[in-house]
């Protein structure tokens, strides 16, 4: 019997013989992170920081604009990237002209699906107006996102996504956890490598 019809009968035997299954499946299984008494926007600004991220809490978009203006001023960013048509009247309103470029820009704005507070990550799809290019391509990613798009966990931002899009889930779904970074060098911590070196976070209350 030669080595291929040796690994066939093998499998054959293994099918006809199934292993049972070593736990109940009617066991609902636990959540291995609890969500605690503190608030989940806290908790999000807290691990983004941790992981090289800006975060600014905006109590309205006027407040939000005015960030936006100060940050563009303070860091000279003036080919500003942003194809979301929900968004490009904001930058309007901080007086800034969306670049048309994402080649060339210093910098994009996007949206979000999700924040997840647990990990401090941002959820992208490619059901958003952006998709995934411009907060990959660009050297610098501004996220915007509001209250009601907090979440505790992954799994809730997965269980969300399910109920927001049906049965017509986008092909990809990323979660950004800060500026991009490697260690593959000499195990020295390099950002910017496989994305951008600066990530933004501004965070809107809605009244």
């Amino acid at each position: 019997m030669s080595a291929r019809e040796n690994i066939l009968q093998k499998i054959k035997q293994a099918l006809e013989k199934p292993v049972p299954v070593p736990f109940d499946r009617t066991i609902e299984s636990e959540k291995v992170f609890v969500q605690g008494a503190e608030d989940d926007a806290v908790l999000f600004a807290q691990e983004f920081t941790k992981l090289q991220g800006r975060f600014a809490y905006c109590i309205n978009e006027s407040e939000l604009c005015n960030h936006l203006a100060a940050l563009f001023a303070e860091k000279g960013f003036i080919n500003i990237y942003c194809s979301d048509e929900k968004l490009r009247p904001l930058l309007l309103q901080a007086g800034i002209k969306p670049y048309h470029n994402l080649e060339s820009c210093d910098c994009s704005v996007t949206g979000c699906e999700y924040l997840v507070a647990r990990t401090g990550s941002v959820v992208l799809s490619a059901k958003q107006t952006d998709g995934r290019t411009e907060s990959v391509y660009a050297p610098i990613h501004i996220c915007i996102a509001y209250n009601h798009q907090l979440v505790f966990d992954i799994e809730d931002a997965l269980v969300f996504l399910k109920e927001k899009y049906k049965n017509n889930l986008p092909s990809f779904i990323s979660f950004a956890t800060g500026p991009s970074r490697t260690a593959d060098i000499e195990k020295t911590l390099v950002t910017g490598v496989h994305g951008p070196k600066e990530a933004y976070c501004f965070l809107v209350e809605e009244g």
